[in-house]
């Protein structure tokens, strides 16, 4: 923390006024621009602190600016108060064009799942031109396809749960969300816009998950615009056909209605005018800065209405096209790509769109959710296709506008396979419940929510109710004999996802089960001579 010594106290404070004081009101850090982060707004706002603390020690006899100091302060603690209400929800947001590969051996550094920072609360994950060839889109529809599959079995160790996944030929687009906010995120549907072939084909196009979290509506958009520097055209009109074209008809908001609209994918944009010499030495010296004012996309965002309210990050890496495979070096081919940041990652935030049109009217304090950036990095060590994946690190600091479950439920009593099992659930008053709504006892390392050891119906299992809370029992026989950490979930049919999420608990081993493990172990001491004895005839015959 910033501090002063008496003599700059008294430096500082000399010409301090109620202006000056006034200023203390506005402290708080606005993250809705690019360049803000949650980090350096607090340091910023310690700063301060610091210096009206030294001030404070130095004015020791005027009665006015002690009023007015501790009028600021009061109000300061006031807004903190409602801060502390808040909510920061840390979200990590990957584009990558795969070019038909199958999934690296690793993915720590993709994932920042080796980051000092706090983790992350969901991970939004869009893919283009994932192998959609017939005999493997086919075997997709049918099982999860290896890249779903890959990433469930990387982060559901970790305490997160595939939420939702959307699919359209090679267009890719998978939700993973730490399980303890599984009740608060609701209204989850996902969609697709087809462009490729005059919207006949879906090699090219959009697909979406939008939900509420927390109240708050966010829609996850991944595009993968037509290629080529001549397209910018057909690809800003294709962009403006799937902002119309998804959930029309429906009854949910469309996607610039969304609190937050996060647009993401292969867009194809290139830079235009410059040469292939001029691109590479200006990569070559990492002055990027030249190369912006030609990037197609950030020139079409001057000019078209549409895109003028999305906001990105500064483009401080290389561009992500076109790379020689397993490599870091630009295309080699005959072709000779001109490199170009054709994979990004863009967001508009509802509030500051409406801010812009009303020039002000729209109070701050109305505003219950901020978008910060923290992060928008390229990542050089994956070479499996010719782009580089890119991600992008966000805070968003919310206002729960949902705050309870709708369901909240936990098992009674001691859990084993020995006998018949009991949960115990309530339920809010406004709660649509139906004979289909059902318990799931699942594992902690759960992959989706048809990841169950087992289930009960919440009608036809029922042994007990009052106004109070209901009971629902689990047959001995469908409890895992060998014990473990497990969950468990209520899932709603009427609003097609889990409600309701029990604390982890201990399913205690069944005596059998013990038993068999101690039969076990014996056994495999009393073979272990036997084992030696071959093991020892084994090297004889190989000599060694």
């Amino acid at each position: 923390m910033a501090s002063l010594s008496g003599e700059d106290a008294s430096q500082h404070c000399e010409g301090l006024s109620l202006n000056d004081l006034e200023s203390l009101h506005n402290f708080r850090s606005r993250s809705g621009s690019v360049g803000s982060t949650g980090s350096s707004g607090r340091l910023q706002l310690r700063q301060r602190v610091a210096h009206l603390m030294a001030c404070v020690e130095d004015v020791s006899s005027d009665d006015e600016i002690h009023k007015e100091v501790s009028r600021t302060l009061d109000e300061a603690f006031l807004i903190c108060g409602k801060k502390l209400k808040w909510q920061e929800f840390r979200l990590h947001l990957v584009t990558w064009n795969v070019g038909t590969a199958s999934p690296p051996p690793d993915v720590t550094s993709l994932l920042q799942l080796n980051s000092l920072g706090p983790t992350m609360d969901m991970y939004v994950i869009g893919l283009q031109e994932v192998n959609s060839k017939i005999t493997n889109f086919l075997s997709d529809l049918a099982f999860d396809d290896p890249w779903s599959i890959f990433f469930m079995a990387v982060l559901s160790p970790l305490g997160y749960i595939k939420l939702s996944s959307v699919r359209m030929q090679g267009l890719l687009l998978l939700t993973f969300v730490k399980h303890i906010h599984l009740p608060f995120i609701r209204d989850i549907h996902t969609q697709f816009t087809r462009t490729g072939l005059y919207g006949y084909w879906g090699n090219k196009g959009g697909v979406s998950i939008r939900m509420s979290l927390y109240g708050h509506t966010i829609c996850f958009l991944n595009c993968h615009l037509p290629a080529h520097m001549e397209n910018t055209e057909q690809r800003l009109d294709d962009f403006e056909k799937i902002l119309e074209m998804q959930f029309e008809g429906e009854n949910i908001p469309s996607t610039l209605e969304h609190d937050v609209l996060f647009w993401f994918g292969d867009l194809n944009f290139r830079i235009a005018d410059y040469g292939i010499h001029f691109v590479r030495e200006s990569i070559n010296n990492k002055r990027y800065s030249l190369l912006w004012e030609k990037d197609q996309l950030n020139m079409a965002k001057k000019t078209e209405a549409f895109l003028k309210e999305f906001i990105e990050g500064p483009l401080q890496f290389k561009p992500t096209y076109k790379f020689d495979l397993y490599s870091d070096v630009y295309d080699t081919s005959e072709k000779k790509r001109k490199p170009a940041w054709t994979d990004r990652i863009l967001w508009r935030v509802k509030h500051l769109c409406q801010n812009a049109s009303k020039e002000g009217e729209f109070s701050e304090e109305e505003q219950t959710i901020f978008v910060t950036l923290n992060n928008y990095v390229s990542h050089m060590s994956y070479g499996i296709s010719d782009h580089k994946p890119v991600t992008g690190t966000f805070g968003l600091e919310l206002k729960p506008l949902v705050s309870v479950p709708l369901v909240v439920l936990n098992p009674e009593g001691e859990w084993s396979a020995e006998h018949d099992v009991i949960i115990r659930y309530s339920a809010v008053p406004e709660f649509p419940s139906s004979a289909w709504d059902w318990i799931g006892l699942f594992k902690v390392t759960f992959r989706h929510m048809n990841d169950y050891v087992t289930y009960a119906w919440v009608e036809d299992d029922e042994i007990s109710s009052n106004k109070d809370s209901k009971q629902v029992y689990m047959s001995a026989s469908e409890i895992p004999t060998m014990g473990g950490e497990f969950l468990l979930c209520y899932y709603s049919n009427n609003l097609q996802t889990i409600v309701g999420i029990s604390e982890p608990f201990q399913i205690l081993p069944s005596k059998t089960s013990i038993e068999k493990d101690l039969t076990q172990e014996e056994n495999s001491w009393m073979q272990k001579p036997d084992d030696l004895e071959s093991r020892d005839e084994s090297e004889d015959r190989k000599g060694i």
